[in-house]
Order: structure tokens, then sequence, then C-alpha cells
């Protein structure tokens, strides 16, 4: 588990100076050599921006939540500080305050594989100041190999056994702890693409910035890890805030399994969700506005109702420096998105290849595609002229699968900095056959100390 800026909504600023606590050092018991002792305090940091350019493209029509199909170039920049201090053994109590500016292409609309991660569903012209996530940790060692903990980003070092139970409370992001992978979930150095650092279809419960009040409960057993948690839903489907009496609520599940593969490490992960809200039937919405000859309105027929899903997740390393990933997830098609994006059927897959082969180890250079598609019940809400979270042309003429290759190269400058490279190549943006293909040309500057 790593509670670091791997969640879909980053945060950050410009710049930051930061004073980084390294653990002592004292003699193992059994003398056999140095074990690191509990760090107890630390602050990092890390900033991020990313500016993304896409030409003109062919668009038959548009809609209010359309890719703008002109010229378009848009920029984000964050940073964030972590603080975390150990109050007693196994314990950490972290805290993430942001800084965030600048919008994703065209408002962060028009395409449901959003080709930035490091775009919010909000954008502003002026730089702002948020506490992203605040939480406790309790680790409890159960016995087995002692195993050493390296401090990073929201993770205190110092040591674990390898069976544990972990605890987690607070404002964080479900994907900080569910859907994971080595090769395909994290922004600041790997793919950009909302539908490949994280399932398309995983619905997971934020507010529009990607966190959410809840807690997790974690079970790492030899090579099983089974996780649960409890999260907070937005007031309203896609909002800003959360549900202050947790009256709408999400239930996450996972179920790993780490192996050895020809001697190569590996990890299988199943995650499942289910969503308990106030949500529009995309059939009674459509009903509603034949009967009153209206436009499409999810708000006026929203009622307490579940919507569920489940996904696979894999990583594979072939070699030392080489791996490969593979998602697939599917969601409840006839409610409408409620946090995440408008993606019920998706099948993602890729490779990774640090630069070690061509004596650059530092550089990462990485090559995936996604596939995502809309249910039936998706594609007649958007012909009708209805809106999703991120997508809606006004009408839905010839549909198709969204289909995207990403390719990025991440390039060491110096040990903290690293400058990215990235290209995305989209064809019908938003299920449309009508709009596209883009072309996503993207660089990213990110230091993280």
């Amino acid at each position: 588990m790593h509670l670091g800026s791997t969640s879909r909504a980053r945060a950050g600023l410009l710049s930051l100076s930061v004073l980084a606590l390294t653990p002592t050092m004292a003699k193992a018991q059994d003398g056999g050599g140095d074990a690191p002792t509990a760090q107890s305090l630390a602050i990092h940091a890390q900033f991020t921006s990313v500016t993304q350019y896409h030409p003109s493209f062919h668009a038959a029509y548009k809609g209010p939540n359309s890719l703008n199909n002109g010229n378009r170039g848009d920029t984000t920049n964050d940073a964030t500080l972590f603080v975390g201090v150990r109050p007693w053994k196994g314990g950490e109590v972290w805290i993430n305050p942001e800084v965030d500016q600048g919008f994703g292409l065209s408002g962060t609309l028009g395409v449901a594989g959003f080709p930035s991660g490091e775009a919010y569903k909000v954008g502003a012209n002026s730089p702002y100041v948020r506490i992203q996530r605040w939480f406790f940790r309790q680790t409890v060692d159960l016995g087995g190999e002692v195993q050493k903990v390296e401090a990073d980003q929201n993770v205190l070092g110092g040591t674990q056994t390898a069976n544990r139970l972990v605890f987690t409370i607070g404002k964080f992001g479900v994907v900080d702890i569910f859907d994971t992978n080595k090769y395909a979930h994290d922004t600041k150095n790997d793919f950009l693409n909302w539908s490949l650092i994280d399932t398309g279809s995983y619905d997971y419960a934020a507010d529009a910035w990607g966190y959410s009040y809840g807690a997790a409960a974690e079970w790492y057993q030899g090579d099983w890890t089974g996780r649960f948690g409890l999260f907070d839903l937005s007031n309203v489907p896609n909002s800003k805030d959360l549900d202050s009496r947790l009256g709408q609520f999400q239930y996450d599940a996972e179920v790993e399994h780490r192996h050895q593969l020809f001697g190569q490490p590996g990890a299988v992960r199943i995650t499942a969700f289910l969503s308990r809200g106030r949500m529009a039937s995309l059939e009674g919405a459509i009903r509603r506005a034949t009967a009153l000859g209206g436009p499409v309105d999810v708000v006026a027929v929203r009622q307490y109702a579940s919507r569920g899903g489940v996904s696979l997740n894999a990583e594979q390393q072939l070699v030392e420096g080489l791996g490969v990933f593979l998602r697939a997830g599917w969601a409840e098609g006839d409610k409408e998105t409620y946090e995440f994006t408008d993606v019920d059927h998706t099948v993602a897959a890729g490779v990774s290849l640090t630069g070690s082969r061509w004596g650059r180890g530092d550089d990462t250079i990485g090559l995936a595609g996604v596939v995502n598609e809309p249910s039936k019940q998706r594609k007649e809400f958007l012909a009708a002229g209805g809106l999703g979270i991120l997508i809606g042309d006004g009408k839905l003429i010839n549909s198709g699968p969204e289909e995207i290759l990403e390719t990025y190269y991440n390039l060491a400058l110096f040990k903290p900095v690293h400058l990215g490279f990235d290209y995305q190549y989209i064809t019908n943006p938003g299920y449309n056959r009508d709009r596209g293909p883009v072309s996503v040309f993207g660089v990213r500057v990110h230091g993280q100390f």
C-alpha cells in the first residue's frame, strides 16, 4: 500500500522547499547488520506541471460537453506537501496540503478516457490551497519475514512483518489503496490517461478532486491480501462536496495475489464496488423527456438506488526493468455514473521499460492501449441528448468505442526532477464516430523530494 500522489486527482504548486528526515540506524538483534529504526517524523514535497495540446480535428457537430475541435492547449500546475508523524509503534498520522492551478483540455470534458489525470473536474486561473488528505494509519504486525519499509511520500520508514493488518481512516483517495498497479497508476511518472492509471469502469467514491472520507482495512497473509473499505459519496453525483452525513456511501473490496512467474514477480487483483445513493435511471430520464417533450434531465429522476461493478488488474515483470500490465472492468450501465467517468466496459494493456538497457536507469518509457465502451442504455441516453460526467455532444448518431493509444518517455534530468513527453491518439472521443480522431501532445515536469 502506498498513499502517495497516485490517485486520479493530484495536487500541487510551482515550487516548494523540503526537509527530509532520514531514519537513524540501529544494530539488528541477531547481529546480522544494520536495521532502520522507526522514522518518527518526515516532510516530503512534489511539484508537477503538465501542458497538453491538440491540433484541430474533424467534428460534424458539438454539444455542451464536447472536446473543443479547434487548436487547443491547457496547463495544470500542482504541488503537495507531505507531513507525517509517528505517535506510537505502528501508527502514522499524515496531512497533505496542496496548491492547484490550471485547467484540463476543454475544462476536462469531451473524452470518457480523459487524457490527463493531473486535471481535476474543476479548474482555476489562480492558485488555491486545499487539504486533500489527512489520515491515520495503524499497522499491526502478525509475524512472518521482517521487511524494511522505505521512507516515501505518506510512508514513514521502518520495518513491518510480511503478515500484518493495516487500518486507514480519514480523508484520502480510494485508489490510494485499491486498484493500484506498479506500471500504470502514477500520473507524476508514468501514464496520464484516466482509463490507464485507474480502471475506467471503477466508479470509486470521490469529490471533484478525487478524494473521500472513509476507512479501509487490509489483511496481508503470505502471498495474499484482502482489502475492504467504506467511503463517502458526493452529496450529488459529480459534486465538489461530500455527503456530510454518510447517507450516500460506497463499499469497496479487493483480493490480491502476489506470485512468481518463471522467477519474476507479479500480482493479480480483483476489485469490486457497490455504491448506494441518489442516482438516476438512464431509461427513466429518457422516458420522462419523451413524455414531456423536454430535454433529458437526470436530476428530475434521481432516487435512492445501487450501482456496482467489478474489475481485474494484473501486473507482471518479464525481466528486470521490463513489465506488462492488464486492466479489464465492467460496471452496471443502467444508472448514471456517480463519481468517476462515463465508462461501463473497459480493457487496457501496456508495457513499461526502464532505461537501464541503454544506460539511463532512471528513465522510463511506456506504451499502452485502452478500449472504453458504454452500455446500451448509456448510448441511448447520449443519443437522446443526455450529458454524462465528462461527455455529451448533444446527440449520438454513429456510436463507436473509444480507442486510445498512449506512449510516454520520462527523462531523468537529475535525480529529483524528471521531464516527460507524452502522446495520445484518441478515436471516437465521447463514443462518437462523427468526431475525431484526436492527437494529444503533452509535456510534464515533475520533481519530488
